[in-house]
């Protein structure tokens, strides 16, 4: 039986990891930042090699946006080194690799779905330490290793958007949401099956991109009236521009992600993004 070792194990697609393992002929290894500090080669190097690790699915990620912004060294250590040493010990001992990446790595600025060979021009801290990352993964180049690359994740666990505008939602009669950023969510769980299904079947020689969230279009703004019209929130949403709300990193405008190239690859349905919506509002018991 495989031994598959799952980093970033208390995040939102490392918990749903979690939550599915069970139907799965893996043997898995779940660690967080306490078991495992992925910043320190030696230490994975000694996890593998105790475990006879063979598939690593790196979930771990300096995720915090703004912080970034001023702790550059510490997104640096999490999103690129640490990605950097998994590649060169996955290289060393054969292991099967998949990274999580964002759409970060995109200025945001294009007019139709990115495909993994768009150009890349990150605007944040967060979105250089990651495509950072991926340029590292790529030119070392273990075997059978991929990159996904998603977007706007949410999950029951966790902190996101989602749990957020439901908290908001109860304490608030209305939000400002921002209606001039445009994309598509991702749930969490749904990434987690999808990796999970297609593991068998990622064999190549080079380390290849792929795009993965759900299926569909539309704002913040859009995201959050639906939200609160299937939980039943009596709030009211208002559309806000980007710089009537300012943050410490910018965001992508345009973070549409093309979904064709994994669902041909691996045959493979994707989820419109109410329908995962729903399902993840069922979780929290929150679907009315």
């Amino acid at each position: 039986m495989n031994k598959v070792l799952v980093t970033g194990s208390k995040g939102q697609v490392g918990s749903e990891l979690n939550e599915l393992a069970s139907l799965y002929p893996y043997d898995f290894f779940f660690t967080d930042r306490d078991s495992l500090d992925i910043t320190d080669e030696q230490s994975i190097r000694d996890f593998i090699d105790l475990h006879n690790i063979d598939i690593i699915i790196n979930c771990a990620a300096y995720t915090a946006v703004d912080k970034a912004e001023s702790q550059k060294d510490m997104a640096d250590a999490i999103n690129h080194k640490a990605v950097k040493s998994l590649a060169q010990i996955s290289k060393e001992k054969n292991i099967k690799l998949i990274h999580i990446s964002t759409d970060y790595v995109f200025s945001g600025q294009n007019y139709k779905p990115y495909i993994e060979t768009d150009f890349t021009a990150p605007n944040s801290v967060y979105g250089s330490s990651k495509l950072d990352a991926e340029k590292a993964l790529q030119k070392i180049n273990p075997k059978n290793s991929i990159i996904i690359r998603t977007s706007w994740v949410y999950s029951s666990f966790g902190a996101n958007f989602v749990k957020t505008m439901l908290r908001l939602g109860s304490e608030k009669d209305e939000l400002g949401v921002i209606f001039d950023q445009v994309g598509t969510p991702t749930y969490a769980r749904d990434l987690a099956k999808t990796i999970l299904e297609i593991l068998p079947n990622v064999q190549n020689e080079n380390v290849d991109i792929y795009h993965y969230s759900n299926e569909g279009v539309l704002s913040w703004y859009d995201f959050a009236k639906e939200i609160m019209k299937m939980a039943k929130r009596d709030c009211k949403i208002n559309p806000i521009e980007t710089k009537d709300y300012p943050t410490p990193a910018n965001r992508p405008h345009y973070s549409l992600l093309n979904k064709s190239k994994i669902k041909q690859k691996f045959n493979i349905e994707i989820p419109f993004w109410k329908d995962s919506l729903d399902a993840c509002l069922k979780v929290l018991g929150e679907r009315k």
